[in-house]
């Protein structure tokens, strides 16, 4: 695929890696655009091509710093003002996320918020995959296509895993649905930690609901920031007589002490996407890229065909 099909892949500063290996499967080149950055701070976009009347695909996830966001926003208006026919803002990782729903008095809902900065900047449509909260897509006025990573971790595990007493776990009880999905699949049973929290990032208690004695266990996240809950979780499978414990999650947030907490703990194996860029190491943890998922959704968008044939959970 290359050029003449209409459509242009730029990339974001802190994406770049990934728009890359994204464009390497499309067959196309990455489009060329320059960030111009001021002694204060302050930064312009500028696109070094015309994209007049093209369908341009702009990659950025928005994880921390809020330079991230803000980039995005400025490569969407950049390529409003220059013409663009169609926009179409791809995040693998959606920041603020989190902030789904007003869970307390005066509370902002972060999600709402970047969602409708993103339409006032002008998309067209959204590509993102494994939003914290599947209710945020409704947060958008525009087509959202919400991509899962199961695509890639299910044939992870089926080719180069051999677990022969699989139980699925969630580290949390808002991630069930998650985990039943992936129960289903492979049809093996599952088991839920319950968690309290004192507050943000600190687990209070845990307990196991489920058996999980002799049992290969394999917990299943979306986001992983300080590795707390997860790490707490994985021991606690093993002090209750687990044989193995993995842990897969879409996204690799890995805030200070993620890393060290995960060497430290009983999981044999951390596995992530790369929609996040990680740099920490580790000898247990592994990244799967998600680059041909993306690209794959890219063509069916731009060749107005369904993507519901990427989904296997």
């Amino acid at each position: 695929m290359n050029q003449e099909n209409n459509f242009l892949v730029f990339a974001g500063t802190k994406s770049q890696y990934l728009t890359e290996e994204i464009c390497k499967y499309l067959n196309c080149p990455l489009g060329k655009m320059k960030v111009d950055r001021f002694a204060d701070g302050e930064f312009a976009v500028y696109y070094e091509e015309s994209i007049r009347g093209k369908d341009v695909y702009l990659v950025q996830s928005t994880f921390p710093t809020a330079d991230n966001l803000l980039e995005l926003l400025l490569m969407v208006d950049a390529a409003k003002r220059a013409s663009a026919h169609y926009i179409v803002a791809v995040i693998p990782y959606f920041g603020w996320a989190r902030q789904d729903r007003k869970d307390k008095p005066r509370v902002s809902i972060g999600a709402k918020l970047i969602a409708d900065m993103l339409c006032a900047a002008g998309i067209s449509r959204l590509i993102t995959m494994d939003l914290h909260a599947d209710q945020i897509q409704g947060f958008f006025n525009v087509p959202v296509d919400h991509l899962y990573a199961s695509s890639v971790f299910t044939e992870y595990i089926k080719d180069n895993l051999s677990l022969e007493n699989l139980v699925i776990a969630t580290p949390d009880v808002g991630g069930t649905k998650r985990a039943n999905s992936y129960a289903k699949y492979f049809g093996v049973p599952m088991v839920i930690c319950h968690k309290s929290r004192l507050k943000a990032n600190v687990v209070d208690e845990m307990r196991i609901i489920g058996d999980v004695e002799g049992k290969d266990v394999l917990l299943i996240d979306d986001i992983v920031d300080t590795a707390g809950t997860i790490t707490k979780a994985a021991n606690l499978m093993m002090e209750n007589g687990a044989k193995s414990v993995r842990a897969i999650a879409s996204h690799a947030v890995m805030s200070d002490p993620a890393t060290s907490r995960i060497e430290q703990s009983a999981l044999n194996e951390m596995i992530f996407t790369n929609s996040i860029p990680y740099h920490g190491g580790g000898k247990n943890v592994r990244i799967l890229s998600v680059a041909k998922m993306f690209a794959e959704a890219i063509r069916r968008v731009s060749s107005h065909e369904s993507i519901s044939l990427l989904y296997n959970l």
